[in-house]
């Protein structure tokens, strides 16, 4: 920009320049000059008072010192002296003739009388030649000067704007068809440099953006292949606890004849059997409900309905949650809370059974008022999780390094979904981990 107004004031200094050498060369004597028409009156009254000085005689050198043409005539219009460079003979001067050509003229006297007439033969043509001269010289210098300018901005111009816009364009086109590994070249001298560099830094964006959903797809596609396996896993073991139960059913049925007797043994191996069916299935409920939750997220779809609750269904849920009985619960302040119950269960189970599979301790479930919100702390005594690690466990399809070595079964959905509800409660998860364990904290609007 700097650039741009300097460019300008240059330009505006050659304008300026050019005017005034035109006014300088048009300045002068001519047709219409004020000063040229006092020295011709200056001039005749000059040859005047001379020519009545010298009456008798005219042909003196005082009279012919004058350096213009004129004319002495008498009254009669008979020319009695002539100065002149050009001939004017074939002219038929008189005073009448001279205001028709208007040629400056004087009449001469002696003691009051008239006796002749001094004619300036000088129409103003010359004067207005050279003005006429003047003014095309100026003109063309003016011109020249202001065609100098133009040349010089348009060149200014063209490689500080129509070319970098060319750039932009062209890279505008190769962003649109995907080539998002060409940088725009910058030039901060420039005007569009400021743009240039705005507009690389969206390209750097758009390519993070790309690497992140290809990224994103592969994990998906990943994920598709780990429920795959381990929706495997359960039918698998489903299948054959079934066949192991109908086998058994079988033989029962083969030894015992028409009365079947089941003896305590055969009960317990059954319920065995039947626990370990239940198991398979809930594993199969919680990867198809994860997945099931992640994608109607994707799609928009994930609709919450608060209302206002007694603290203590979250006491509840946490019982209904608790399967193997870990949980600790602290002291529950009486308040009412605005949650979606169904949902506040789905983020507590998520959590609890995150707990059972990674830590397998006691659960410490506490809870504290903070201004406008029940902050419900749901904290195990595990392995825990790296610092560099707390705010990536809520990203979608993450798993901590550990537990991905580990080899326990899981897809990174429990705590996204657990943070994504809380949000649409208008709420919050927060994660941390001091060494002992880690800490849940659930941020829970009140009424």
């Amino acid at each position: 920009m700097k650039k741009y107004i300097g460019i300008t004031a240059a330009a505006a200094v050659m304008i300026l320049a050019g005017i005034m050498m035109f006014v300088l060369l048009t300045s002068g004597d001519g047709l219409f000059s004020d000063i040229g028409s006092r020295e011709k009156v200056i001039m005749l009254n000059d040859i005047a008072r001379t020519a009545e000085a010298h009456r008798p005689e005219l042909n003196v050198p005082e009279i012919a010192c004058f350096d213009a043409d004129f004319v002495i005539l008498d009254m009669t219009d008979n020319v009695l002296y002539e100065h002149s460079s050009k001939d004017i003979s074939a002219e038929r001067l008189s005073v009448e003739a001279a205001i028709m050509k208007r040629y400056p003229y004087r009449y001469l006297t002696d003691g009051g009388r008239i006796w002749g007439s001094v004619i300036l033969l000088d129409d103003g043509t010359n004067g207005y030649e050279a003005l006429r001269g003047r003014f095309i010289a100026g003109v063309c210098i003016c011109g020249a000067v202001i065609l100098v300018g133009m040349i010089v901005f348009g060149v200014y111009i063209k490689r500080n704007i129509i070319t970098p816009f060319r750039k932009m364009r062209e890279f505008a086109g190769s962003v649109a068809a995907g080539r998002l590994d060409r940088p725009l070249e910058m030039d901060r001298e420039n005007i569009f440099g400021a743009f240039s560099e705005s507009f690389d830094i969206m390209r750097e964006e758009l390519s993070e953006s790309k690497r992140r959903e290809l990224e994103l797809q592969k994990k998906e596609r990943e994920l598709v292949a780990s429920l795959s396996h381990d929706l495997k896993t359960p039918v698998t073991g489903i299948k054959l606890t079934a066949e192991l139960l109908q086998m058994r059913l079988s033989v029962k049925s083969e030894t015992s004849g028409n009365e079947i007797v089941f003896v305590k043994d055969d009960i317990e191996k059954m319920s065995g059997d039947a626990e370990g069916i239940l198991k398979k299935a809930e594993q199969i409920d919680v990867l198809v409900s994860d997945l099931f939750a992640s994608t109607l997220d994707d799609l928009g779809e994930f609709k919450v309905s608060c209302r206002d609750e007694e603290s203590g269904v979250l006491a509840e849920t946490v019982k209904n949650c608790d399967d193997r009985h870990l949980t600790v619960l602290g002291e529950l302040p009486a308040v009412i809370v605005s949650i979606d119950r169904k949902r506040m269960a789905q983020v507590v189970g998520n959590i609890i059974s995150n707990s059972y599979k990674y830590a397998d301790t006691a659960i410490d479930v506490g809870f504290e008022l903070s201004e406008k919100y029940l902050e419900m702390r749901i904290q195990d005594h595990g392995p825990g999780v790296p610092r560099s690690e707390l705010d990536l466990i809520t990203n979608k399809f993450y798993r901590g390094k550990a537990w991905t070595d580990s080899g326990t079964d899981g897809n990174g959905l429990g705590l996204y979904i657990a943070k994504t509800l809380m949000k649409k409660m208008n709420g919050d998860l927060i994660a941390e981990s001091d060494g002992d364990g880690l800490a849940i904290t659930l941020v829970i609007p009140l009424s």
